[in-house]
């Protein structure tokens, strides 16, 4: 303890002799912050400057996106480690007082940088609140509820959950390494979505520090606050430290498979059958797809098409409820694996799903750069449209674009489009993810990739969503628009990229903005600004 009193008050001092008016403000909000948190643990909580050692490292370790450790954005000033919901109020509340505003991660995965740098032009020095200290895991089997950290990854969800009860699960995303915090708050889909519903749609309480510094249940925040966290983008509200999750049951064991074809093996004719009747199949049977161009670029390439599915059911089962709703995909016996619920998480996450503690790492797959796009399908796209998309994949980028299709419909369609903040309901087939990835640093490898991105993109608008054409927030994407005026985004300015997130349901959630924290604190590039007519 006394230790660490001492390298604060070096970090105090250092800033102090400097004598800027920027380090005044970060040395009050530093010291601000070590006595407010003094005594709110018996191991202090942990915050860092740039000249701690382990900054660096502790910066890095949760940053999922490389192109924006060599961006040119702002770094933080700050890196605070709660270990208690305290220490976040403490964040908020200094932060308030001493002019730093405060940028909120969990696993890391925000696709734009957002949660961790900024590119405001006048933004002053913000802190980073690291929430992976935040994971604790309290899962009540006989409730079906369990109230978990906002640090907690996926994984470490999936991992306790099913060590509490094999006939538990929930609804959330592929990746186990990504933070429930961000997943859980834009709404987060994946494959019991069908059957279940969102991530979001399975929230039953949260524990959020709001603008005020003040700890707030659903039963002290308000219906409207609460319907505003659940797809809307927490952070633009405040920072939930938990949720309490309704858990979901499963069968001791369900049937997984996945079937590849190329087009030469039909699978523009699949695909095109997939996007009308996946949508309609038994809220049982969930089957995505996966396309990709494959092959030595140009002459040689093709496009292929994997679909992935999931029934919740035995082997048999599956096998009788394919062919009766897509017998054209030919899954056989030998494409099935009968496996648990936890196992089939990391099966689509292509992990070795015989060993269940591999949900337990917080080190992705992969250290590289990638840009992302959304959209969502409403029509069917003809087979001649397709073809024309797969000539344009074809002759694109040596790293190849995949295109991933998530399917609607089940309890998707059930739900009203403003039963939560998430909009995408009824009316939508599927939505795509845009995904490219690469493992080169040079920025001008950087741009020709985003730059072929952004066209493909622009290529695909004839055949998807309209006025707006709508995106998924989780899949952040910076080109529908952003704002560089620190605090000052108006709401006429936000609405280029509001109303393509959420719909009809950008207005009231700016007019949950202008009641919690009308001098808009919680302020990124692309947030919610409080609603002025």
């Amino acid at each position: 303890m006394a230790s660490t009193t001492i390298i604060f008050s070096c970090f105090i001092f250092f800033l102090l002799c400097t004598s800027h008016a920027a380090n005044h403000t970060q040395a009050n909000f530093l010291n601000c912050f070590l006595e407010a948190t003094g005594g709110s643990s018996s191991s202090p909580s942990k915050i860092y400057t740039p000249n701690t050692t382990s900054f660096s490292t502790l910066f890095r370790s949760s940053v999922q996106n490389l192109r924006f450790l060599s961006s040119g954005a702002e770094t933080p000033s700050f890196i605070i480690l709660p270990s208690v919901d305290p220490d976040s109020q403490a964040a908020v509340l200094c932060g308030r007082r001493h002019g730093i505003r405060l940028r909120v991660r969990s696993g890391g995965h925000d696709y734009e940088g957002l949660s961790y740098v900024s590119f405001s032009s006048t933004d002053g020095p913000f802190a980073v609140v690291d929430l992976s200290g935040l994971r604790s895991i309290e899962v009540d089997a006989a409730d079906h509820t369990a109230w978990v950290g906002a640090g907690a990854t996926l994984g470490e969800v999936y991992y306790n959950v099913a060590a509490a009860s094999p006939t538990a699960g929930f609804p959330a995303g592929i990746s186990p390494t990504v933070g429930v915090g961000g997943l859980i708050s834009g709404g987060g889909i994946g494959w019991l979505q069908r059957k279940y519903g969102l991530a979001a749609d399975n929230v039953v309480d949260v524990r959020l520090v709001n603008a005020e510094g003040e700890l707030l249940t659903r039963e002290t925040m308000g219906e409207d606050l609460f319907w505003a966290i659940r797809g809307g983008g927490a952070a633009n509200f405040g920072i939930v430290v938990a949720y309490k999750l309704r858990l979901v049951p499963v069968p001791p064991k369900l049937t997984v498979f996945s079937v590849s074809r190329t087009l030469g093996q039909g699978a523009t004719r699949l695909l095109h059958s997939w996007q009308s009747i996946a949508p309609r199949f038994a809220d049982d049977l969930w089957i995505r797809a996966l396309v990709i161009a494959i092959g030595e670029a140009p002459a040689n390439r093709t496009i292929q098409a994997t679909f992935q599915g999931l029934f919740l059911g035995s082997r048999r089962a599956t096998l009788a409820a394919v062919k009766k709703s897509f017998p054209e995909l030919g899954v056989r016996a030998e494409d099935c694996n009968e496996l648990s619920w936890v196992e089939s998480t990391l099966y689509f996450d292509d992990r070795a799903w015989n060993d269940t503690r591999g949900l337990l790492t917080r080190r992705p797959a992969f250290n590289s750069s990638f840009k992302a796009k959304s959209d969502f399908v409403r029509e069917p796209i003809s087979e001649k449209a397709w073809e024309g998309i797969w000539k344009v994949m074809m002759e694109g980028e040596e790293e190849p674009l995949q295109m991933i299709f998530e399917p609607w419909g089940g309890r998707l369609w059930e739900i009203e489009d403003d039963a939560i903040a998430f909009p995408h309901r009824k009316g939508n087939l599927y939505n795509i993810q845009y995904f490219m990835r690469w493992f080169e640093t040079e920025a001008a490898v950087t741009e020709r990739h985003l730059t072929w991105m952004r066209k493909f993109y622009e290529d695909m608008t004839p055949h998807v969503s309209s006025n707006p054409r709508a995106a998924y927030l989780n899949y952040k994407d910076i080109d529908l628009g952003s704002s560089t005026e620190e605090g000052r985004t108006s709401y006429t300015e936000a609405s280029a990229w509001g109303r393509r997130y959420f719909l009809h349901n950008f207005e009231k959630l700016a007019k949950v903005k202008a009641r919690v924290d009308p001098e808009n604190y919680f302020w990124n590039e692309q947030g919610i600004p409080p609603y002025t007519a």
